[in-house]
């Protein structure tokens, strides 16, 4: 008869608080990696709608040419929260509420230039992108070099740059045979080689977003100037002690958020098919859906953090969310029940955001490890 020993009792007792440590870590993982959970969302987000779609709940098929079509306003909200990514993560206080603004006014500057004065679509486009620019850098200027707090500032120009596109538009949309051809600039098409069998994908995807995504990348992740907007948002006083022209850093990061809602601005023009006085400022605006997408992606309100990931899936997940919305609450009221939902995210965003900073404040030090720094053979 073989004896057991104690050791042997107590080895399957061991494993299960293995298996649940385990477990915690991949929870613990989801949770911390923002991009991972926003894509958990994602497929949750379609799995329950189908759910809803095969139970007859929804008044329209959702399949994959319904999320390909709703594409379309996912070009704009994309471009502009990764105009707010610049902005918010160049810190104190870092926000542009006149991104909206600016969309509407570069749109009407491009349709005087293309429909009404003639030039080519090229040249009109580069002018409206340089245009939006120069409206975002007087927002720089007035925050980072005349110290006006960021969320004054551009409320301020909101109302300005929003005047001003009314005024020189005389309220009306601006349309034309050019412009109606410029549609062409955000239609759906058919992808090449693999696209038989798949859903058609507006033509802005590729013409608009993926350009400005991979500029975008390349300058915060492979430049100085991305290592130095990172670090005047994450420590301004440090960033200066280091060399870093901070005001000069923070005014391109409204520079640049001025010529991607100039970008934008052309693209409203081609998916409207006119330039519209109102195109990003129209019922709730483009402002604050771009700022929601940007916290909800990542993009620390405080500055100094932020990843391009995050934010194009937030904007995924917000763009499809309403689509959703709108099959299956019905009329006026499921126009109100995206604003809710778009609320209800900012403020999950944000809480989620407070959870994780106080998770890593709290966190022990790994053992082993020593919170201070020493230089290279000094002693402990």
């Amino acid at each position: 008869m073989t004896a057991v020993t104690p050791t042997d009792r107590q080895q399957p007792n061991e494993r299960a608080p293995h298996k649940e440590s385990r477990m915690r870590h991949f929870t613990g993982g989801i949770m911390k990696d923002r991009t991972v959970l926003l894509l958990v969302l994602v497929i949750a987000l379609i799995v329950v709608m189908t759910i809803l779609d095969l139970t007859g709940q929804t008044r329209a098929d959702f399949n994959s040419d319904y999320l390909a079509s709703s594409l379309i306003a996912y070009v704009p909200l994309a471009l502009l929260a990764i105009a707010e990514l610049f902005v918010i993560t160049s810190g104190r206080g870092g926000i542009d509420l006149s991104v909206g603004s600016m969309v509407s006014l570069s749109g009407i500057v491009f349709a005087m230039l293309f429909q009404q004065a003639g030039l080519p679509v090229l040249v009109s486009i580069v002018l409206a992108v340089l245009f939006g620019a120069l409206l975002g850098a007087f927002n720089g200027f007035l925050s980072a070099y005349l110290g006006f707090p960021p969320l004054i500032a551009t409320l301020a120009t909101f109302y300005g740059y929003r005047s001003i596109a009314l005024v020189i538009s005389d309220q009306r949309p601006i349309s034309g045979a050019e412009i109606s051809e410029f549609y062409n600039a955000a239609k759906a098409i058919e992808l090449p080689v693999i696209g038989g069998g798949l859903p058609l994908v507006p033509l802005g995807v590729f013409t608009f977003l993926i350009p400005i995504a991979i500029v975008t990348w390349f300058v915060l992740n492979r430049t100085a100037y991305g290592r130095s907007l990172y670090a005047i948002g994450t420590n301004d006083t440090a960033a200066q002690w280091a060399g870093i022209d901070t005001r000069r850093t923070r005014m391109t990061a409204f520079v640049a958020a001025g010529a991607i809602s100039g970008f934008v601005g052309v693209y409203t023009v081609a998916q409207f098919a006119s330039a519209r006085p109102d195109a990003g400022t129209s019922g709730g605006g483009m402002a604050l859906p771009a700022i929601t997408i940007a916290v909800l992606g990542g993009v620390a309100i405080t500055g100094g953090i932020g990843r391009l990931s995050g934010v194009l899936l937030a904007a995924l997940l917000i763009v499809w969310l309403n689509a959703s919305i709108l099959i299956v609450v019905p009329g006026n009221d499921g126009a109100q029940a995206q604003l809710l939902a778009l609320g209800l995210v900012l403020l999950g965003a944000a809480l989620f955001g407070q959870f994780t900073l106080r998770r890593k404040r709290l966190a022990p030090t790994p053992s082993g490890t020593s919170p201070i720094a020493t230089r290279p053979g000094a002693k402990p």
